[in-house]
């Protein structure tokens, strides 16, 4: 991988020949610093390209770092802190006493390739995978204690672990898998349909919040939408309403406010394009599933293992969540966490 011209705003570059632009500088104690390197990344399947990636790192000086990496929507804001003292994505799952507790470790996380909408090619996992290993040499990081990735990111650290295995100790990889299974990828195919359906009738915002109210199906259960929607339908505008339309709406609203068709749709791809071969992934591995995920099912997780082999371990959680049980269960997938990450290479617990 070759690196962009150096442009800095500190005396100081960041060694490894990128360009870095940095908002705040940590001091002593727990404290974040945010900023991007501008970097040249040869992609996969769109050739060699400038692209700009974008971080956070908070925690204790000097701790180890965990890189934690979430779905298509997440992004470098993990959790508050003295950068941004908003919720990030995973709010729950950090904070004093929990596994990644500022004051042990530090939490560093990207805004995933392609997520600004400025990138309109297929985007690879591996390419997410070599970006951080860019990310990590500008910010002179040798090696990860550990990367935690859910759903898109489990699959970008399978990526990492292959591809750059010196550069994390162990990998965490929750609901997600070495390739993506047909039926979930029925299941984006019919959504990219949507929003495409949506930009040819200059509904580019209908389309795309159409593409999350479908997601939103595949990522939770029959169970939750039996518990949290079981009430008669009503009429309106002399039309059927369902009481979870309500719901599903909000979600796609909410969706469209933060994210562009185009990056949508290339990290939809992305997902697709997946592929990793198990056995050549040698980081010491746990692979946490969701029994009843329709997205990447139980099956995938025992495949992934058994390729694993000696370097992998499965662990089953039971949600009513289903594939977003990562966002919704905190303590039991904290638990998970902690004993992953208590793990020695051997796979016993230190």
């Amino acid at each position: 991988m070759s690196l962009a011209e150096r442009t800095t705003s500190s005396p100081q570059p960041a060694q490894g020949g990128v360009g870095m632009r940095i908002s705040a500088i940590p001091q002593s104690g727990i404290d974040a610093v945010r900023g991007c390197i501008d970097a040249v990344l040869p992609t996969r399947h769109a050739g060699t390209r400038k692209v700009r990636i974008a971080y956070e790192l908070s925690g204790a000086a000097g701790a180890p770092v965990v890189f934690v990496a979430g779905g298509i929507s997440a992004h470098r804001h993990v959790a508050a802190n003295a950068c941004d003292a908003g919720a990030g994505w995973a709010e729950d799952l950090v904070g004093a006493g929990r596994t990644l507790d500022p004051a042990c470790c530090r939490i560093l996380a990207f805004d995933y390739i392609g997520a600004d909408g400025t990138l309109d090619a297929p985007i690879d996992t591996a390419d997410q995978a070599d970006a951080i290993a860019l990310l990590l040499e500008a910010l002179g990081i040798e090696c990860l204690q550990a990367f935690i990735g859910y759903s898109y990111g489990a699959m970008v650290g399978l990526q990492l672990a292959q591809r750059h295995p010196a550069r994390l100790q162990r990998l965490v990889a929750v609901s997600g898998a070495h390739r993506a299974h047909p039926y979930a990828a029925a299941w984006r195919a019919l959504q990219r349909k949507a929003v495409a359906l949506g930009q040819l009738q200059c509904a580019d915002e209908q389309g795309l919040s159409l593409a999350r109210q479908f997601a939103m199906l595949s990522y939770r259960t029959p169970e939750e939408f039996g518990e949290r929607f079981d009430a008669p339908p009503t009429l309106k505008n002399g039309r059927v309403c369902v009481a979870a339309e309500d719901y599903l709406d909000a979600a796609g609203a909410k969706f469209v406010a933060r994210i562009s068709s185009t990056a949508w749709l290339r990290l939809s791809e992305s997902i697709d394009l997946h592929q990793v071969d198990p056995t050549l992934v040698t980081v010491p591995t746990t692979v946490i599933a969701v029994e009843g995920d329709r997205l990447v099912p139980l099956s995938d997780a025992v495949t992934l293992v058994e390729g694993l082999g000696l370097n992998g371990s499965l662990r089953v959680l039971r949600s009513r969540y289903g594939h977003d049980a990562f966002l919704k269960e905190g303590d039991r997938i904290d638990a998970l966490l902690g004993a992953a990450l208590r793990q020695n290479p051997t796979g016993e617990t230190a």
